[in-house]
Protein backbone atom coordinates (compact mmCIF):
# COMPACT_ATOMS: atom_id res chain seq x y z
CA UNK A 1 0.00 0.00 0.00
CA UNK A 2 3.02 2.34 0.82
CA UNK A 3 4.47 2.18 -2.36
CA UNK A 4 0.94 2.79 -4.13
CA UNK A 5 0.56 6.02 -2.12
CA UNK A 6 4.58 6.83 -2.52
CA UNK A 7 3.16 7.29 -6.68
CA UNK A 8 1.71 10.39 -4.78
CA UNK A 9 4.66 11.13 -2.66
CA UNK A 10 5.22 14.46 -3.80
CA UNK A 11 2.39 15.50 -1.71
CA UNK A 12 3.47 13.48 0.59
CA UNK A 13 0.53 10.42 0.51
CA UNK A 14 2.36 7.70 1.67
CA UNK A 15 4.28 10.02 4.95
CA UNK A 16 0.71 10.53 6.01
CA UNK A 17 -0.63 7.00 5.83
CA UNK A 18 2.14 5.69 7.73
CA UNK A 19 1.21 8.21 10.44
CA UNK A 20 4.03 11.10 9.86
CA UNK A 21 2.05 13.78 9.78
CA UNK A 22 4.99 16.49 10.69
CA UNK A 23 7.21 15.46 7.11
CA UNK A 24 3.89 14.48 5.19
CA UNK A 25 2.86 18.29 5.42
CA UNK A 26 6.59 19.38 4.51
CA UNK A 27 6.29 16.98 1.41
CA UNK A 28 2.55 18.40 0.82
CA UNK A 29 4.31 22.26 0.64
CA UNK A 30 7.51 21.38 -0.98
CA UNK A 31 6.64 18.65 -3.85
CA UNK A 32 8.78 16.03 -1.86
CA UNK A 33 11.47 18.06 -1.23
CA UNK A 34 11.68 19.08 -4.38
CA UNK A 35 11.23 15.62 -5.31
CA UNK A 36 14.49 14.75 -3.49
CA UNK A 37 12.93 13.41 -0.78
CA UNK A 38 10.49 11.41 -2.06
CA UNK A 39 13.19 9.66 -4.21
CA UNK A 40 14.90 8.77 -1.03
CA UNK A 41 11.26 7.67 0.54
CA UNK A 42 11.26 4.52 -2.09
CA UNK A 43 13.99 3.06 0.24
CA UNK A 44 12.60 4.23 3.43
CA UNK A 45 8.98 2.25 2.92
CA UNK A 46 9.87 -0.94 4.49
CA UNK A 47 11.05 0.59 7.80
CA UNK A 48 7.98 3.08 8.02
CA UNK A 49 6.00 0.46 7.36
CA UNK A 50 7.18 -1.96 10.30
CA UNK A 51 6.46 1.07 12.97
CA UNK A 52 2.82 1.85 11.14
CA UNK A 53 2.24 -1.64 11.72
CA UNK A 54 2.77 -1.58 15.54
CA UNK A 55 0.80 1.40 16.10
CA UNK A 56 -2.34 0.99 14.08
CA UNK A 57 -4.37 -2.03 14.79
CA UNK A 58 -7.40 -3.43 12.42
CA UNK A 59 -11.23 -3.15 12.67
CA UNK A 60 -13.75 -3.22 10.40
CA UNK A 61 -13.17 0.11 8.54
CA UNK A 62 -9.54 -0.83 6.51
CA UNK A 63 -6.86 1.47 6.42
CA UNK A 64 -5.81 0.60 3.32
CA UNK A 65 -9.41 1.34 1.58
CA UNK A 66 -9.94 4.25 3.39
CA UNK A 67 -6.54 5.88 1.91
CA UNK A 68 -7.31 4.57 -1.45
CA UNK A 69 -10.32 6.40 -1.29
CA UNK A 70 -8.93 9.65 0.13
CA UNK A 71 -6.43 9.73 -2.27
CA UNK A 72 -8.15 9.53 -5.39
CA UNK A 73 -11.24 10.57 -4.37
CA UNK A 74 -11.20 12.18 -1.22
CA UNK A 75 -12.36 15.30 -3.24
CA UNK A 76 -15.55 14.31 -3.56
CA UNK A 77 -15.95 12.65 -0.03
CA UNK A 78 -15.90 8.76 -0.60
CA UNK A 79 -13.59 8.10 2.16
CA UNK A 80 -16.31 9.49 4.58
CA UNK A 81 -18.97 7.75 3.60
CA UNK A 82 -16.88 4.78 3.71
CA UNK A 83 -16.27 5.47 7.40
CA UNK A 84 -19.81 6.33 7.85
CA UNK A 85 -19.68 10.09 8.10
CA UNK A 86 -22.75 10.48 5.84
CA UNK A 87 -23.00 14.65 6.78
CA UNK A 88 -19.38 15.16 6.24
CA UNK A 89 -19.04 13.10 3.09
CA UNK A 90 -22.27 15.24 1.58
CA UNK A 91 -20.52 18.39 2.43
CA UNK A 92 -17.15 17.06 1.27
CA UNK A 93 -18.73 16.34 -2.06
CA UNK A 94 -20.94 19.30 -2.49
CA UNK A 95 -17.95 22.07 -1.30
CA UNK A 96 -15.05 19.74 -3.89
CA UNK A 97 -13.17 18.22 -0.06
CA UNK A 98 -14.30 21.60 1.73
CA UNK A 99 -12.19 23.64 -0.94
CA UNK A 100 -9.37 21.51 -0.91
CA UNK A 101 -8.73 22.30 2.68
CA UNK A 102 -10.53 18.94 4.64
CA UNK A 103 -8.02 16.99 2.41
CA UNK A 104 -5.48 18.53 4.09
CA UNK A 105 -6.99 17.36 6.97
CA UNK A 106 -7.88 14.06 6.71
CA UNK A 107 -4.35 13.45 5.70
CA UNK A 108 -3.45 14.38 8.86
CA UNK A 109 -6.07 12.86 10.52
CA UNK A 110 -7.62 9.64 8.99
CA UNK A 111 -5.38 7.17 10.82
CA UNK A 112 -6.97 8.15 13.73
CA UNK A 113 -10.37 9.09 12.28
CA UNK A 114 -10.20 5.19 11.53
CA UNK A 115 -8.64 3.95 15.04
CA UNK A 116 -11.93 5.44 16.46
CA UNK A 117 -14.44 4.13 14.60
CA UNK A 118 -12.23 0.50 14.51
CA UNK A 119 -12.80 1.36 18.42
CA UNK A 120 -16.05 2.53 18.47
CA UNK A 121 -17.61 -0.35 16.43
CA UNK A 122 -16.14 -3.63 18.33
Amino acid sequence: MGYLLWIFGFMGAHRFYYGRQITGVIWFFTLGLLFIGWIIDLFLIPGMSRAADRRYSEGPVDYNLAWILLTFLGIFGVHRFYMGKIVTGLIYLLTLGLFGLGLLYDFLTLNGQISERNAYRR
